[in-house]
């Protein structure tokens, strides 16, 4: 922990593990995926404090911040459609690390407020999960920056040195806050998080990284923090987030602002309730080991 952090002694029940993750009528992945991992036993990294005070110095957001909420304009949302939903081609602006397949987009789909434009996709029937970064209807069609398809009951990776609609790679369902899952009383997977500058290097199932930064604390992407601190005090919905944050913790997935934490764009959320997530400081996390940094080129 950083200097002045103060360790204290968890005083309520960590949540029972479950294998019960799906996604509409589909798997969340298979049980032993990394999303998945309770890595509330891990050891410390070793560089912990280092990542954690270069995260603090950084400026900007030192807490907290659920990027999610009731707000339209708040979260990612994601559509379910039918095995016999209609496909379309996508022309990519990164054609080379985006998969080139057709994609399940309804008329109605539902894409990310602000330029992001996230689009993500489960298709029944045959549970694959397609992802879409700045997705936009042109006149000849639909175009995007870049795709990512994964089997949701598969655990293979993106290839080595290849983006996704998230910058690392990684898919961005299985780190999203549901509100289904929240009302269902546990999250049982990590959660995904950004921060404003990252590491040239990544750690597995991260697969890309965003950076030219060589400083040895900067957080690379993948890396995985772990929530060290007492939650008796929060009650309602922000109790369940940081039940998970304790058990599975939370990916560097994507740059953007610090410790923004991101969830579905959804109604019922209770926004007021999740305001309290704004009082946990960053000094209230620990990085755990997940495995080698990777700073070699693709």
């Amino acid at each position: 922990m950083p200097p002045g952090a103060v360790l204290v002694v968890y005083t309520s029940p960590a949540p029972a593990p479950s294998a019960n993750r799906a996604i509409g009528a589909c798997p969340l992945f298979p049980d032993d995926n990394p999303w998945a991992t309770d890595i509330s036993g891990y050891p410390v990294h070793p560089r912990s404090d280092g990542y954690i005070n270069y995260i603090l110095a950084i400026g900007g957001n030192r807490n907290l911040h659920a990027d999610f909420g009731s707000n339209p304009e708040y979260g990612i949302p994601y559509t379910i459609v039918p095995a016999t939903q209609p496909t379309t081609p996508v022309v990519f602006e990164y054609a080379g690390e985006s998969d080139p397949d057709l994609y399940p987009i309804s008329v109605d789909v539902r894409i990310k407020a602000g330029s992001d434009r996230h689009a993500l996709i489960v298709r029944e029937g045959e549970c694959r999960l397609y992802e879409l970064f700045a997705l936009m209807r042109t006149s000849v069609g639909w175009q995007a920056d870049s795709g990512a398809l994964f089997d949701l009951r598969s655990n293979a990776l993106r290839p080595r040195g290849w983006t996704s609609a998230d910058a690392a790679g990684l898919p961005t369902i299985p780190g999203l806050v549901r509100i289904d899952e929240v009302r269902a009383g546990a999250i049982n997977h990590a959660l995904r998080f950004t921060v404003s500058r990252t590491q040239r290097s990544f750690i597995t199932p991260v697969t890309h990284y965003v950076s030219s930064i060589t400083d040895p604390n900067a957080p690379p992407m993948g890396l995985r923090l772990r929530a060290d601190c007492d939650i008796s005090r929060f009650p309602g919905q922000v109790r369940g987030v940081l039940e998970a944050l304790r058990r599975y913790g939370m990916f560097v997935s994507d740059n953007g602002s610090n410790r923004y934490i991101t969830g579905e764009t959804e109604p019922g959320w209770d926004d007021s309730d999740l305001n309290q997530l704004k009082t946990v400081p960053g000094s209230a996390f620990e990085a755990v080991d997940n495995g080698p940094v990777v700073t070699s080129a693709w």
